[in-house]
């Protein structure tokens, strides 16, 4: 079996890097077919991602694991690397999410971009994408996995400013690749303290050696690794790219938040999980982010009137249940990969709902100037609302049985920390709830509000068919994937499990769970549904929604804590250098200036000065000579 799979595996990410080469030199010429060679080489990569699940589901447990080394990367004397890949279980359900949903994307691209004069350069762009994330979760060491990271990070900066035009999309993207090159550096350090303390980047060597090291050593090795996925995954205090993200075309709004980019991070912390379980303090850093994030995003994601960026907001919450959960240990490793999983799903469905929404309303964002869409696209309105039930938790949709089990595990801590995350996952679902029905409120019930150039109407078959294979998967995809603890059992053997004790009943959660949401239905339905809604935004409304409507300040903290005092170093920097290394450098060159023009003088042209020289010369040697004899 394992033979069988290594003779395919490097295929799985070579296929859509393969694709976008072809479409990206082929320029002009491949327009006509583009678009299909896109959609080809990432549903292939999908079938054979298949193939490998189904030949690890035959194999012995102890036998999943394949490795498969390519070549030699880094020859170097103390530094021996091997371009290698491994597919085991938790790679496997990283493989199939990024290549089945990506196939989805990929398809709904073609009537989505199906007007666009550059759609066969966006399609060479979602391969690379494909392909880098593919690599990344692949890799079987760090710097395989840093490379598929910097590739992750360039085809997010081509993708989010595709429509490059715009000067919105291109500070947009800029933003993004600088804020993700902040996180790029903590990885690289990682790399580094790996390197310079165990002499090895394999996972397997790494993690071998942990236990060894000293406990400061793993310390910074995991906050390293925690800063580099807080930037990635869009966590405080590295959160701010995600909203402006949103000026690329929607499906690679999907892409990201849904199969690649966003997951990256969760991904680099649940394999990691030797590191964090060796470095409490490091392990207690990932469980303040996530917390604070899921608040954070929920809060911004409550008052936002642009669909799409209210979507945004709602992913960085998403990403903090799972990366809290990770945080967790062996007890939440599982829980937050099965968050991760059936988000995938609802995520990557109600992104592609809100691109049919606005395809439908002349690119219109604003959730002010909908409503009553449900009757116009019963389409679009049965699939978003499928994974809006999935993504506030209603049983038995998908995310009922993924956050519940994250809010359980929270519970389960011991002490006054069960409880302050217990409250704060109840409190997130509760504000999930909320934004979420303000969404399905203000786009698709209530009165028309759209403006008179609007023509509402369902969106052609390409696009909807994906939508509706993403329902599904919003409906059934929690069930099968906790139905005996399959998920648990599959991951055990890389990320072990620890079955959590104590904390309240389950029962017990998932009633207070369930009161939670319905209240925060009840709330937003009370605002949106009952009540006039404004074409304009209120001003008069309480200072927290907006500082919501700033993104808690987030820009202007960065910019007050980070930038500002950058700029002011930058220019103490330049400052020194004028007056301290220039001035030193200048001194000494009009020192030998001022030199060289006196002696220039001397120079005079004529013979007879020259004779009085070397006269006045022979002079000074014959009194010296007649000197030294006296």
């Amino acid at each position: 079996m394992s033979s069988s799979i290594a003779t395919i595996i490097w295929l799985i990410p070579a296929l859509p890097l393969v694709g976008a080469v072809v479409l990206l030199l082929a320029g002009r010429r491949s327009d006509p077919w583009g678009h299909l060679l896109g959609c080809a080489t990432a549903i292939a990569s999908f079938v054979l991602g298949l193939v490998a699940f189904a030949h690890m589901l035959g194999a012995a447990t102890a036998e999943r694991t394949v490795q498969k080394t390519l070549f030699v990367w880094v020859p170097v004397e103390s530094l021996q690397v091997d371009f290698g890949l491994q597919l085991d279980q938790l790679s496997m359900c990283f493989v199939l999410l990024i290549t089945g949903v990506g196939s989805l994307i990929h398809l709904y691209s073609i009537g989505y971009m199906a007007h666009d004069d550059a759609r066969r350069r966006f399609f060479a762009y979602l391969n690379l994408f494909l392909a880098a994330m593919l690599m990344l979760v692949l890799a079987d060491n760090f710097l395989g996995l840093y490379l598929g990271w910097e590739g992750v990070g360039l085809a997010s900066y081509l993708l989010i400013g595709f429509w490059q035009h715009k000067p919105t999309a291109a500070t947009a993207a800029k933003k993004a690749f600088v804020v993700n090159r902040v996180g790029d550096i903590g990885l690289l350090v990682a790399l580094m303290i790996m390197f310079t303390t165990f002499g090895t980047l394999s996972y397997d060597e790494v993690f071998a050696a942990v236990p060894a090291a000293s406990e400061g050593t793993i310390t910074a090795l995991g906050l390293a690794l925690l800063l580099a996925a807080c930037a990635k995954s869009a966590q405080l205090p590295l959160q701010s790219w995600l909203g402006d993200a949103m000026e690329g075309p929607t499906p690679v709004s999907a892409l990201i938040h849904a199969a690649t980019m966003v997951t990256a991070g969760v991904y680099l912390i649940t394999r990691a999980h030797a590191i964090f379980d060796s470095a409490p303090v490091a392990q207690l850093a990932v469980v303040i982010v996530g917390t604070a994030t899921l608040l954070f995003g929920a809060i911004i994601g409550c008052a936002k009137d642009d669909i799409k960026k209210a979507l945004a907001a709602s992913t960085m919450s998403q990403i903090g249940y799972m990366v809290l959960a990770a945080g967790l240990g062996p007890a939440g490793y599982a829980f937050a990969i099965l968050h991760l999983l059936t988000h995938g799903f609802f995520k990557a469905g109600l992104f592609l709902g809100a691109g049919s929404v606005m395809h439908g309303m002349n690119d219109e964002t604003d959730m002010r100037r909908y409503g009553g869409l449900r009757t116009l696209m019963p389409l679009t309105f049965i699939t978003f609302g499928l994974g809006y039930l999935a993504i506030i938790g209603i049983p038995p949709f998908a995310g009922f049985f993924s956050k519940d089990k994250i809010i359980e595990v929270a519970f389960a801590e011991p002490g006054a920390k069960g409880v302050v995350l217990g409250v704060a996952t109840l409190l997130g679902a509760g504000l999930t709830a909320f934004y979420m029905s303000r969404v399905m409120i203000m786009t698709f019930f209530g009165e028309r509000r759209w403006r008179g150039d609007a023509d509402p109407h369902e969106s052609p078959g390409i696009m909807v068919w994906p939508m509706i294979l993403l329902a599904v998967g919003s409906v059934a995809a929690g069930g099968l994937l906790v139905l005996g603890g399959s998920l648990q059992h599959w991951l055990e053997p890389v990320v072990g499990s620890v079955h959590h004790e104590g904390g309240l009943p389950v029962w017990l959660i998932t009633l207070m769970t369930l009161s939670v949401v319905l209240a925060g239905v009840a709330l937003a339905y009370r605002e949106y549904a009952t009540r006039e809604i404004p074409d304009t935004a209120p001003a008069d409304v309480a200072a927290l929604t907006v500082a919501a409507r700033n993104d808690l300040y987030g820009d202007a903290f960065d910019e007050a804590v980070f930038m500002r005092p950058g700029q002011g170093m930058v220019r103490t920097l330049v400052a020194v250098e004028n007056s301290g290394v220039n001035g030193v450098v200048s001194g000494v060159s009009g020192v030998v200036g001022a030199l060289s023009s006196s002696l220039r003088r001397l120079q005079t042209g004529f013979v007879r000065s020259y004779a009085l020289y070397m006269f006045a010369g022979a002079a000074i040697v014959v009194a010296a000579l007649m000197l030294v004899r006296l």
